[in-house]
């Protein structure tokens, strides 16, 4: 018989398992996360803003990124170590990535302003979400290449978005959706395919 491996709360949320959100681990993830993000957003525009400090501090907040990896102010994480960005990725002002499981954007992905990804969900049955501490879980998200969000995008845990896909303003993404598609609306239906041309 095979050793039993013990998960830590850090691994086991990853994972999207169930696990404990009061660890002294995650605390502390929790709390460099608060202060990196303030640290970046009182930066952007002020004085001591040169241009390079805000990218360096990205690069230290986020899991992993491209070269290229421009972001506005007002960005507000729950961990930042799993969010992972391609390159020349833009995320513009007050988005929200709630990366309590990974967050996985491709190459040349837009994000609108005061767009919201959510990664954490909690059990239906109300005994088992009281308190909202004991029993979390979460589901990813992943985004393909070329995406293009509009503004007050809200992307749902466990939401697969393909390559070349560009989602309304306001929509409430509910589902996942292949490479191509043109989505909108609340919930987000497709619109039409937007097949790539060299135009």
């Amino acid at each position: 018989m095979e050793p039993t491996i013990e998960l830590t709360e850090k691994e086991k949320m990853i994972a999207g398992l169930i696990y404990r959100f009061e660890d002294p681990e995650l605390d502390q993830l929790r709390i460099r996360a608060r202060r990196l993000n303030k640290q970046f957003n009182n930066l952007i525009g002020s004085d001591e803003d040169d241009g390079k400090k805000g990218p360096e501090i990205i690069k230290q907040l986020f899991g992993s990124t491209g070269d290229i990896v421009i972001v506005r102010e007002g960005i507000k994480v729950s961990y930042g170590i799993n969010i992972h960005v391609g390159d020349k990725c833009f995320i513009n002002h007050n988005c929200i990535l709630n990366d309590d499981g990974p967050i996985k954007i491709g190459y040349g992905a837009m994000i609108g302003p005061n767009s919201q990804l959510y990664t954490a969900t909690h059990p239906m049955e109300p005994s088992r979400r009281i308190g909202g501490t004991d029993e979390n879980f979460t589901k990813g998200i992943t985004i393909g290449d070329n995406f293009w969000a509009g503004g007050n995008v809200i992307i749902l845990p466990g939401i697969t978005l393909g390559n070349n896909v560009i989602v309304g303003a306001g929509s409430v993404v509910t589902k996942s959706f292949p490479d191509n598609c043109v989505i909108a609306g609340n919930p987000a239906k497709l619109i039409r395919m937007n097949i790539p041309t060299n135009q």
